[in-house]
């Protein structure tokens, strides 16, 4: 019969999905590896395929998984509210004590006068309400974006995507204006680091003045750029395009849908590590570890331009995702894991660097805390992207029980965002993993 789908007892076989995956999603539906998982358990670290198969998951559900798979104290909440019957979906438009407690808990994370919070199911969602509110708090239109950014899959969102296979010939790319990316291993000013006087930084004031009319709603910057590829702009780059934006009359959107949460090693919230005068803060991923919440932080003066008209989420503020984002901010707190993140990054980049030194395809190692990138390239000299190695690589990690992910605009980039409780010596049986795969691939 049709429905029926063969395999064990308990899960169908993955012949069985992929055809079905065909049939019924749309054909931008996008499956890691040559021979695609079919992931059915989880905890702290590691996933376990229907086999049985376990794998130390390195990319944390795409940079979802904070805390770690099935927390022990989140899943005693959850399970506590489903046996107290606690209510499931109420909406905004009723009074819930777990979203007053999470908007709570971030606003004592954020800089300060940062003190207005908002609840969407989706970082895409609450980069779509930041650009309502700063087009609203500043009466223009345009938001400025960087080459190599990503900030969602909404229409406004993609609007403002800086790569060409996440555009559609539909979208609307009115009102947006690109400046150059902060990217120094392939800098767009042929800069060297010891010559670099922030040319990528000034370039927003050239995109300004010459793509605009000279007055702008926002700029939206990742501190640390995703799907680009996890590139790291220089420290002192945000402090001039804070500058630039806000002379222009411009509110400035700092997107940590991916670098939030405790990632990147050194506060809960990167914009605040690193000082950059942000208008509006955008949270999702690993704020709810796992669980299908973003976050819109602002300042009270932007959002009272929204007065008087209605803006409303079915399903912002949710009992079970806010209770879940706020509980995972506390674990985060009380398990050390910012720290965590820290050291056990630093112990990666010593890996991979060490690495760099015997393996041609290793060009470029970077990012903040657990939110690593290693861009792997034909030749270092004329730094060649490495589609196709990169793609054997992941595989060849996955078959020694290693889960990685890739990005950057060729898809060269390894992404590496474990969950921020693994342990040194998880964090040495990766590298250990990468370096065997790297010999595999002749690398």
């Amino acid at each position: 019969m049709r429905n029926q789908a063969p395999g064990n007892a308990s899960f169908p076989s993955n012949a069985f999905l992929i055809e079905r995956r065909k049939q019924h999603f749309l054909p931008t539906a996008h499956l890691y590896h040559e021979q695609p998982l079919h992931l059915v358990k989880a905890r702290g670290v590691h996933v376990w395929d229907e086999a049985g198969n376990r794998y130390l998951d390195a990319i944390g559900g795409i940079i979802c998984i904070s805390v770690g798979h099935n927390h022990p104290r989140i899943k005693q909440k959850i399970i506590e509210m489903i046996e107290s019957d606690q209510i499931q979906h109420t909406t905004l438009l009723y009074l819930s004590r777990f979203s007053v407690e999470l908007a709570e808990a971030l606003l004592a994370e954020a800089p300060e006068g940062i003190d207005r919070a908002s609840f969407t199911n989706s970082g895409s969602e609450a980069n779509e309400l930041a650009f309502m509110t700063a087009r609203h708090a500043t009466g223009e239109s345009i938001v400025v974006n960087l080459r190599h950014g990503y900030h969602g899959g909404t229409s406004g969102t993609l609007a403002q995507c800086g790569h060409h296979n996440w555009r559609f010939r539909a979208q609307p790319s009115a009102a947006t204006a690109s400046a150059l990316e902060p990217y120094c291993y392939r800098c767009p000013f042929k800069q060297k680091p010891e010559s670099c006087e922030l040319e990528c930084a000034k370039n927003v004031e050239t995109t300004i003045q010459t793509s605009t009319h000279g007055r702008i709603a926002a700029m939206i910057v990742e501190p640390v750029m995703g799907v680009g590829g996890f590139i790291t702009p220089p420290a002192d780059y945000f402090a001039e395009v804070t500058r630039i934006v806000h002379n222009y009359g411009g509110k400035y959107i700092s997107d940590e849908v991916q670098t939030g949460a405790g990632r990147c090693g050194g506060s809960y919230l990167l914009t605040r590590e690193l000082g950059i005068d942000a208008d509006m803060i955008t949270m999702a991923k690993g704020l709810g570890n796992g669980a299908a919440i973003g976050a819109a932080l602002m300042k009270t003066a932007d959002t009272e331009s929204l007065a008087g008209k209605l803006y409303f989420n079915t399903f912002g503020g949710d009992p079970y995702q806010t209770m879940q984002a706020r509980l995972a901010l506390e674990i985060i707190k009380e398990e050390n894991l910012i720290a965590n993140a820290r050291d056990m990054g630093q112990r990666v980049v010593d890996g991979l660097k060490q690495m760099q030194t015997h393996h041609a395809l290793i060009g470029d190692v970077r990012g903040r805390g657990l939110l690593l990138g290693m861009e792997l390239v034909e030749d270092k000299n004329t730094k060649v992207h490495a589609v196709k190695e990169t793609v054997a690589l992941m595989d060849r990690c996955k078959e020694k029980g290693l889960l990685l992910g890739h990005g950057g605009l060729y898809g060269n980039v390894l992404r590496i965002a474990p969950p921020l409780s693994i342990s040194a010596e998880q964090v040495d049986q990766m590298l250990d993993i990468i370096d065997r795969s790297l010999f595999d691939v002749g690398g």
